[in-house]
C-alpha cells in the first residue's frame, strides 16, 4: 500500500478525533440548556483529555501486538459512541452521565485511535520521520478548527443564552458522534504497519528497539515526557483562557476576541505539520528547543501588548508551539527509542498530555483567583520554559545511533 494512502487514513481519523478541542463551543450552550455551572460543563472535557492518555497506553499496547488497523476502528466507533450516547442520555441523567459517556468512553477511543495512526504512519516515513508524524497529527489540530466553525454556524450555538435549546445542543452531539464513527472508521481502516522489510530497515538504520520498562529506565524517557508535559502546560494555559485573556489584555468584547481565537487556532494544526519537517531538517532537540524560546519570548512579551493586532499573532506563535510539540515528539521516541514498541513507548509518553491537560488550567485558575487577573501567570511560565530549554539542549539518545539521512544530517 503506499504510505500517503496510509497517511490520509490517518489523518482523516485524527480530524474526527480532534473536534475534542472544540468542546469549548459546547459550554455555553449547556450551562445556559441546563444550569449547570462553569465547572460542570467542563468536566466532560478535562475527563476525556485525562482518559486518552489512559487509552493511548492500552492501544499502544494493543496495536504492537496486533497491528493498528482494529486498534483504530475501536478507537473510532469508541469516540463515536461516546458522543451519541452523550447525545441520548444526558437530559435525562445529567452531567454524570456526560462525564461517563463523552469523558470516559469516548476518552478511551480518543486515545486509542490517537496513538494508533501515529506510531503506524511513523514507521512508514524512517526517512522523514517528523513530516510523517507531522502530516497525520496535524488533522487532528484541522478536526477541531473545522468542526468548531461548523457549529458555530448552527443556531443552537450561535443565538446567544436566550436562544440555546437543550434538545438542539444534544442532537448535535448525537449527529456528530454517528459522523465521526462512520468517517474516522473509513480512515482508520486505511491504517496498518509497513510491510516487515521496511521495519527492519528502520530499526537497523535507527539502532536498538526498547521495550517499555527498558524505555522506562532512561532518563531520555523521562526527559522526554518532561518536555511535552511542559510545553502542553503553557500551550493548555492559552488554550483554556484564550478568550478572556484576550479580552484582558485588549479590552475588546466577547464576539470579537472570540471570532480573532477561532481563526488563529489554525496554528495549531500547521505547527504540527510545520514543526514536524522542520525537526526531518535541524534535529529534533534543536526543534524542541527553538519551540521553547520562542514561547518565552511570547510570554514575557505579551502581558504589555496591548493592541489585538499584534496579540493575535502573539497567540498563533504560541498555538504554532503548542502544535509543534505533537508534531516533533513521535519522531523524538522514534529516534531514541526504536520502532517495534513504538505504539505502547509513545503512548506511555502522552501520559504527559493527560496530566498537564490538568495542571495548565488549574494553574491559570489559581492565579486568576488570587491576584484578580490572568498575566501573573505570564512570566512564571516564562522562567519555566527558559529552564525547559536545557531539556533538549543537555540530553541526547540514549546510546543509540540517531537516524540519519540526506537532508537532515544533524540527527536527532
Amino acid at each position: 500500500m503506499n504510505r500517503w494512502l496510509v497517511a490520509a487514513g490517518g489523518v482523516a481519523l485524527m480530524a474526527c478525533l480532534g473536534t475534542v478541542y472544540a468542546w469549548s463551543v459546547y459550554t455555553q450552550p449547556l450551562q445556559a440548556a441546563f444550569g449547570w455551572t462553569s465547572a460542570q460543563a467542563t468536566a466532560p472535557f478535562s475527563i476525556a483529555i485525562f482518559f486518552l492518555g489512559v487509552g493511548a497506553v492500552l492501544g499502544g499496547r494493543w496495536q504492537d501486538l496486533a497491528g493498528p488497523r482494529p486498534v483504530a476502528v475501536t478507537g473510532a466507533l469508541l469516540w463515536g459512541a461516546g458522543n451519541v450516547l452523550a447525545g441520548l442520555g444526558t437530559a435525562r441523567f445529567g452531567v454524570a452521565w456526560l462525564c461517563g459517556a463523552y469523558g470516559v468512553l469516548g476518552g478511551l477511543g480518543l486515545g486509542l485511535g490517537y496513538v494508533t495512526p501515529v506510531a503506524a504512519v511513523t514507521k512508514w516515513f524512517p526517512d522523514r520521520r517528523g513530516l510523517g508524524s507531522g502530516l497525520v497529527v496535524g488533522g487532528f489540530g484541522l478536526g477541531a478548527f473545522g468542526y468548531a466553525h461548523v457549529l458555530r454556524a448552527l443556531p443552537a450555538f450561535s443565538g446567544g443564552a436566550s436562544g440555546v435549546s437543550g434538545p438542539d445542543v444534544l442532537r448535535a452531539f448525537t449527529v456528530s458522534g454517528v459522523a465521526f464513527a462512520i468517517l474516522g472508521g473509513a480512515g482508520a481502516l486505511l491504517v496498518r504497519n509497513p510491510p516487515t522489510l521496511s521495519l527492519a530497515a528502520a530499526a537497523a538504520e535507527g539502532g536498538r528497539d526498547y521495550t517499555p520498562g527498558e524505555m522506562a529506565r532512561t532518563p531520555q524517557f523521562w526527559a522526554a515526557f518532561a518536555m511535552l508535559f511542559l510545553n502542553v502546560t503553557a500551550g493548555i494555559l492559552f488554550i483554556s483562557n484564550a478568550v478572556p485573556i484576550m479580552r484582558e489584555l485588549t479590552g475588546a468584547v466577547p464576539a470579537v476576541a472570540a471570532a480573532v481565537y477561532g481563526t488563529i487556532a489554525l496554528a495549531n494544526a500547521l505547527g504540527r505539520f510545520l514543526w514536524g519537517a522542520v525537526s526531518d531538517r535541524v534535529g529534533r532537540r534543536a526543534a524542541f528547543a527553538a519551540i521553547y524560546l520562542l514561547q518565552v519570548a511570547v510570554f514575557l512579551v505579551v502581558g504589555r501588548v496591548h493592541s489585538m493586532w499584534m496579540v493575535a499573532p502573539l497567540f498563533a506563535l504560541v498555538l504554532l508551539c503548542y502544535g509543534g510539540g505533537f508534531g516533533v515528539m513521535p519522531s523524538l521516541v522514534a529516534d531514541w527509542f526504536g520502532t517495534r514498541n513504538l505504539g505502547v513507548n509513545y503512548g506511555w509518553v502522552l501520559l504527559a498530555w493527560s496530566l498537564a491537560g490538568v495542571a495548565g488550567p488549574a494553574f491559570v485558575a489559581v492565579v486568576k483567583d488570587r491576584t484578580g487577573t490572568y498575566a501573573g501567570a505570564l512570566p512564571v511560565t516564562a522562567a519555566v520554559l527558559a529552564v525547559a530549554v536545557l531539556l533538549p539542549v543537555v540530553v541526547r539518545g540514549p546510546g543509540v545511533r540517531p537516524v540519519r539521512h540526506p537532508g537532515s544530517a544533524r540527527g536527532a
